[in-house]
């Protein structure tokens, strides 16, 4: 199955009809948002079944796992913003100093516009629909593009936001990456893109054009270390989880082991069980483990495997996309496997001596999505000298499941953040506001400044 290009001519017209829209000033009010929110609530309730069939086409997600992963976290975000968004949506009060006498501060949050929401393919329903919940709450109108690599899941999205939503409000176009280049050519007052850094350069690049504010969630290597004094049976059987989830199509997925030497062989048995605990010992009979999502995929995973001796894993069907969940062992610091994103189900382990000297090997490298850490006594330590988008001290991946927390990247990992209150702030303006009384006018401020020595001494 293939998704279609939305033609270019109207792709302009969404664009335009949008930005008509925005300025009628419709998606202003409270109840409008909130109302927009529950309907989308009720569309994801509807189209759940279709959903979770059309995740299975398109990457053999179990239905458990595409609720947990995907559909639950988009529904706890919504039930998040319509709790609170009357409170968000709220003037704040701001003293004002005694120079702006007798003026008042505040601050408004404005919606920023039409939004570009663009989605990759690894979790297309909630790396789509979850911004678009910050979108709807800020009061913004937005078209979606979701990834054509997920053409079942694409289509299913397409149809629950053709039926639930008017095309002026929100609307979604498919297609390839010319698709891209025609929507970023267009002007949007905010750009939300989900990718490849390289991708995310070219985003910025676009959106300079026009100056337009982006937020870039990108990706990275994400390091995992396990000290010496971590509970080795618990770090193993969560590195695990997070790396098999999606096969380790992740943005946060675990990317690289950093194990202390003294609990090395220790730990890498219990990793071993722990896979086999969690998918059985032939993981390609499990329901929950996720394929690889295309052939040109699954040559660059397999090419990784040559760049290290394998530990245990390393069996692959190329039929069925498939790849068992693999430690390398011995791998070179410069290999393409150490430098590039995996995006997969292999894991290149590395051993350490001291707590410095795994530091210095993760702030070499350009800042990652996410960092974790297992172990009691270096916590502190690493937290303070290395940088990351989010952390997880003795877990992994479960930073994003708390809506209340921000979720975005650091330096080459992303730009900007989201999720709950952060959602909303991203697609709005804080807009300052002073307003004066009118029922008295003080002359200090005027020329000729004849009271200069008095109006210095309050400056």
């Amino acid at each position: 199955m293939k998704v279609t290009n939305t033609p270019h001519a109207q792709i302009q017209h969404l664009v335009e009809a949008q930005r008509a829209y925005f300025r009628s000033g419709a998606t202003r009010s409270c109840t409008f948002r909130r109302t927009q929110l529950k309907k989308l609530e009720t569309a994801l309730l509807k189209w759940e079944k279709p959903l979770a069939e059309a995740l299975w086409l398109d990457l053999h997600k179990s239905y458990k796992e595409a609720y947990m992963t995907e559909l639950s976290i988009v529904l706890g975000e919504i039930r998040n913003h319509r709790r609170h968004l009357h409170r968000w949506m709220r003037p704040q009060r701001v003293a004002s100093p005694l120079k702006m006498f007798p003026s008042r501060s505040r601050i408004i949050t404005e919606p920023l516009g039409s939004a570009l929401i663009i989605a990759p393919w690894n979790y297309p329903v909630q790396l789509l629909l979850n911004p678009l919940v910050g979108a709807i709450s800020a009061g913004c109108t937005a078209l979606l593009k979701p990834s054509p690599y997920v053409p079942h899941t694409s289509t299913v999205i397409e149809q629950l936001i053709r039926e639930t939503f008017d095309e002026e409000y929100i609307a979604l176009v498919q297609g390839n990456r010319e698709v891209n280049t025609q929507l970023l050519a267009e002007r949007f007052d905010h750009i939300f893109f989900t990718g490849s850094p390289d991708l995310g350069r070219r985003v910025m690049e676009a959106a300079a054009a026009h100056l337009t504010p982006v937020v870039l969630e990108l990706g990275g290597k994400s390091p995992c270390i396990v000290d010496s004094d971590a509970d080795c049976k618990v770090a193993a059987r969560r590195i695990a989880w997070g790396k098999s989830l999606n096969a380790g199509q992740t943005c946060i997925a675990p990317d690289y082991l950093l194990v202390a030497e003294s609990i090395r062989e220790e730990f890498l048995n219990e990793l071993k069980q722990a896979f086999c605990d969690l998918l059985g010992s032939d993981p390609s009979q499990s329901k929950h483990f996720v394929r690889i999502v295309n052939e040109r995929a699954f040559e660059r995973l397999t090419g990784y495997l040559k760049e290290g001796t394998i530990r245990f894993g390393g069996h692959t069907k190329a039929s069925e996309r498939y790849i068992e969940p693999t430690v390398l062992e011995g791998v070179d610091p410069s290999a393409r496997v150490m430098q590039e994103e995996i995006f997969g189900p292999i894991l290149p382990v590395v051993s350490f001596q001291t707590i410095d000297e795994a530091i210095d090997l993760v702030t070499r490298r350009e800042k990652p999505l996410a960092l974790y850490f297992f172990g009691k006594q270096h916590k502190a330590k690493v937290l303070q000298r290395t940088s990351s988008g989010g952390a997880c001290l003795n877990d992994t991946i479960m930073h994003i499941a708390n809506e209340r927390i921000p979720f975005g990247g650091v330096g080459q990992s992303g730009m900007g953040s989201y999720h709950g209150y952060d959602s909303y702030r991203c697609f709005s303006h804080r807009r300052s506001v002073v307003e004066t009384t009118t029922l008295f006018d003080l002359p200090l401020r005027y020329m000729p400044y004849s009271l200069f020595r008095w109006i210095k001494g309050l400056l």
